[in-house]
């Protein structure tokens, strides 16, 4: 069982989603505004946080932007916006994943549950399946158990994720991978979340690793195929 927030401010929708919730077994608490979705949150400390963009006080991402400056716990965005500049933002602020409305609640709930995995399993997604022995290529260096990297012996700044794919790349020197598989490997299954959500990964580590981000040289783009990590 799993403490949910539920931040939605349509009374239907709330009352349904929550029900279907509490029936998988999970507590739930709720919201309906921005401000009080983060009081919520500090109060009830939950486990993960389903996150309508669209509220009261102030929207869904700015909701996000203040959870991710204090805890890394799941949450889903929800949503009957799809502009791909509106997923873009949701993931670029630390969103899990992100989910359209109208939905079918089994879709939810297997993305509830996908979610919940990732972050109860492991502090790094992959961690317990990788060695933890240091890795290196080139001036990078990456080392598991201290959940680490330096460039150069400086220092980087990588978010739980995207340490986890640069671990995982730099075990796979070389090789190419697609973003569904980068998903599968990371993300236990390729088809919850969205796959977009691997480019955002990949900026971030570009702009940590590479003197030009722009023009990757360490972490190249294989058009029409995916992602490999070369020395």
């Amino acid at each position: 069982m799993a403490h949910v927030l539920f931040v939605e401010d349509e009374e239907n929708l709330r009352a349904a989603v929550g029900y279907s919730l509490r029936k998988a077994g999970h507590a739930v608490s709720f919201a309906v505004s921005g401000p009080e979705a983060l009081t919520v949150f500090q109060e009830a400390r939950p486990d993960l946080v389903l996150l309508d963009v669209m509220l009261p006080g102030f929207d869904g991402f700015e909701v996000l932007r203040r959870i991710r400056q204090r805890s890394s716990v799941p949450v889903i965005m929800l949503t009957a916006r799809t502009d791909e500049v509106d997923t873009v933002v949701g993931l670029e602020l630390g969103a899990d994943d992100y989910v359209a409305k109208p939905f079918r609640m089994r879709e939810l709930l297997a993305r509830v549950g996908a979610a919940l995995r990732r972050g109860g399993a492991s502090s790094v997604p992959g961690e317990a399946s990788a060695t933890n022995a240091p890795l290196e290529l080139g001036d990078l260096r990456l080392d598991p158990a201290t959940h680490q990297v330096t460039r150069a012996g400086r220092l980087l700044v990588l978010k739980p994720r995207a340490f986890a794919l640069l671990h995982f790349l730099m075990q796979h020197r070389g090789q190419v991978f697609s973003r569904e598989q980068l998903l599968r490997q990371l993300w236990d299954d390729p088809f919850i979340g969205d796959p977009r959500t691997i480019d955002v990964h990949i900026r971030w580590i570009r702009e940590q690793i590479e003197d030009d981000p722009s023009q990757p040289c360490r972490l190249r783009t294989i058009r029409g195929v995916g992602y490999q990590l070369v020395e």
